[in-house]
């Protein structure tokens, strides 16, 4: 059966490499086809919808919105049994904030440090770094981890800002449903349906570290769907360091796409696709270049006896050349399957399927691995039974079987706990098994003086969940996590015979309490805020011969809070404020910081809109990741100083 099962891997992989050779063959024209496509039917089209103006929603709506990350489905978010935050599409727009991680500051769940002009440290519940491994990103369903390290290169991922529906923050583990490495969290960018954004806009921008523009145009197809296409383009300067020296870390990057969607009674389908390409400076290798392709398919049915089914599936190209340590050629082919199966009883289904392929080609240098090109592949298969115990008791069991190249067979099961004691108040508990699998860097690295572990198995972390939300007054909502977990096999870089390997010498466990909640003081004054309680304690384990210690899973304050003020002057003009406090980083030290930036509004007429957002008001600079006294090949630490940024909006 063993050999089967390999013959039967052998074919799918021998068939991915195929369609992955041929797709990259044609998604250039492709998409320049269907640009072209879309274009031509931006000129022939006479029927302009103007883009309604986003009304802001009471804290009753915030909680009413559909999630779908926690269980796969629609649920509403008052409902759903996790620690889950939403950003929503109004949020961003009153942030300021120019770019995906910018936004994802708004999520008090989530640790994010800007590194340098181009680089983040993005995580939940800790172990964050620049090469954190352990919060799964998901942009319409494509994950954009990638095999390399197991993480995100942030300077790539990105999306119109203005058209992003909402963003999920699930801090926990999310295994069972999404897959290794949704150990953390799980962060879901959705963007708005091509229905949703018709009519244009034009959005250049300017300020003193960083320049920008975007554009979007939408509209009906004779077919009856909708479409839009986009195009934006930043330029960011350089930072500095402490003393004022020019860090040489620049970044600029131009990104295009489009979404077409079609709607029937029934039936639903979805094709989307991007490209980008930029430049990041990087010393002392020089300018870095990077870009990207991507065009994922969806198509979901609805039945009459309320079961469904949706198909998914998407092909994502990335290029990274950076001089003198490495480039990267990486092809990923994901299919997807998920069936909902409709209501047995009191039991509630939803099983799916899925295979991922990746072609990972390295262009050997100083960063080199063997070998330089690698297939690998990931299979899964996962159910998720939700069972209504009371009317408001539900008990959701799941378990989701994974296969990876490095470590065969990964169990991954969960259970939680709901019990509504009140329409306004949610009690929940949660215990789930997560895995970090493998990547190419804790297996194929070959670095002067350390290597990759031929013996490196996945890292484990079984987490413990208890959970309360609640609305107690039409202005008020809250919520409240404790959460325990622990950790195996953690990473490690070990002493070996000439000299050091990578193995997974660490054990230990993460402790916290993640509260946030609204206010809705009048009618046009809401305030937010949110808090982070994290207690890390890693060790050692007793046979490890690592002289590293354990600084090098992640930098992470003891507490962070943040506070939030949206207020509407006028029914024209909006004064947003949010106040953001980290605590010290341990290891190496990085000083606390409180940072209080500001945007002012104006909606000059219907169709124009414009705004002055300010960063670091009252710091002249702050650093917010990094070692102060870095040597090659670390990069410098920089220093993060006020800045301000104009944005003019016209719609049409």
């Amino acid at each position: 059966m063993e050999n089967g099962a390999c013959e039967m891997t052998d074919k799918w992989t021998e068939s991915a490499a195929w369609a992955i050779g041929r797709a990259r063959r044609v998604l250039r024209l492709a998409v320049v086809s269907l640009l072209g496509a879309v274009a031509t039917a931006v000129v022939a089209a006479t029927d302009q919808i103007k883009l309604a103006d986003l009304a802001d929603l009471s804290l009753e709506e915030l909680g009413s919105i559909d999630v779908t990350s926690v269980s796969k489905k629609p649920e509403r978010l008052s409902d759903a049994a996790a620690s889950i935050f939403v950003i929503t599409g109004e949020d961003i727009r009153r942030s300021g904030a120019t770019s995906l991680p910018e936004a994802l500051r708004l999520a008090p769940n989530l640790q994010v440090s800007r590194v340098n002009a181009s680089s983040y440290a993005i995580s939940a519940r800790g172990f964050n770094s620049t090469a954190g491994n352990k919060l799964l990103v998901l942009i319409d369903g494509r994950s954009v981890y990638t095999p390399l390290f197991s993480g995100v290169f942030w300077d790539v991922q990105d999306v119109l800002l203005e058209d992003v529906e909402r963003i999920e923050v699930i801090s926990g583990p999310g295994a069972t449903l999404w897959g290794a490495n949704a150990v953390n969290g799980v962060i879901n960018v959705i963007t708005r349906s091509a229905k949703d954004t018709q009519g244009g806009f034009v959005a250049p921008g300017a300020g003193n570290l960083e320049a920008g523009g975007a554009a979007r145009y939408g509209a009906q197809l004779d077919s009856g769907g909708h479409f839009r296409v986009y195009g934006k383009y930043f330029d960011r300067q350089n930072t500095e360091s402490a003393d004022g020296r020019d860090e040489r870390d620049g970044w600029n990057k131009g990104q295009m796409g489009f979404r077409a969607d079609w709607n029937g009674a029934s039936d639903s389908f979805t094709l989307q696709g991007d490209a980008y390409d930029g430049k990041l400076e990087q010393q002392p290798q020089g300018t870095a270049d990077i870009a990207g392709t991507n065009l994922l398919a969806r198509w979901s049915r609805a039945f009459a006896d309320g079961s469904s089914i949706r198909v998914q599936g998407y092909y994502d190209q990335t290029k990274r050349d950076i001089p003198g340590l490495f480039g990267e050629n990486l092809d990923i082919l994901d299919l997807e399957l998920q069936h909902s199966i409709r209501p047995l009883g009191a039991h509630e289904v939803v099983w799916g399927a899925g295979y991922r392929y990746a072609n990972d080609s390295v262009q050997n240098r100083v960063l080199a691995f063997i070998p330089a090109d690698r297939n690998l592949y990931w299979a899964n298969v996962f159910v998720q039974d939700g069972i209504a115990l009371r009317n408001n008791l539900h008990l959701t069991l799941g378990a989701k079987v994974e296969h990876n190249v490095y470590t065969g067979y990964e169990f991954l099961p969960s259970a939680r706990i709901a019990w509504k004691p009140a329409p306004e108040r949610l009690i929940w508990s949660a215990v789930s098994r997560a895995v970090r699998a493998p990547s190419r860097i804790d297996r194929d690295l070959i670095f002067p003086g350390i290597s990759g572990g031929p013996d490196f198995r996945s890292e484990v972390s079984n987490t413990f969940e208890l959970g309360y939300r609640a609305q107690p007054t039409s202005v008020i909502s809250y919520s409240v996590t404790a959460f325990h977990s622990i950790h195996d096999h953690i990473r490690s870089v070990e002493q070996a015979p000439g000299g050091f390997v990578i193995g997974n010498g660490i054990e230990g466990h993460t402790s916290g309490i993640e509260a946030w909640g609204s206010y809705q003081a009048t009618r046009a004054w809401r305030l937010s805020g949110g808090v982070v309680l994290l207690r890390q304690r890693l060790e050692l384990k007793p046979d490890s011969t690592s002289l590293q210690g354990v600084s090098g899973e992640g930098n992470d304050p003891k507490h962070r809070w943040m506070l939030r003020s949206l207020y509407e002057l006028t029914e024209r003009h909006e004064l947003d404020i949010i106040v953001r406090h980290v605590g010290e980083l341990p290891d190496p030290v990085v000083p606390a910081y409180t940072a209080v930036d500001a945007r002012l509004g104006w909606k000059a007429d219907r169709n124009l809109e414009l705004s002055l957002t300010l960063q670091n008001i009252f710091d002249p600079s702050h650093a917010e990741f990094g070692d102060a006294v870095a040597t090659p090949p670390a990069l410098p630490r920089s220093e993060l100083g006020r800045s301000a940024y104009a944005k003019a909006l016209w719609r049409f």
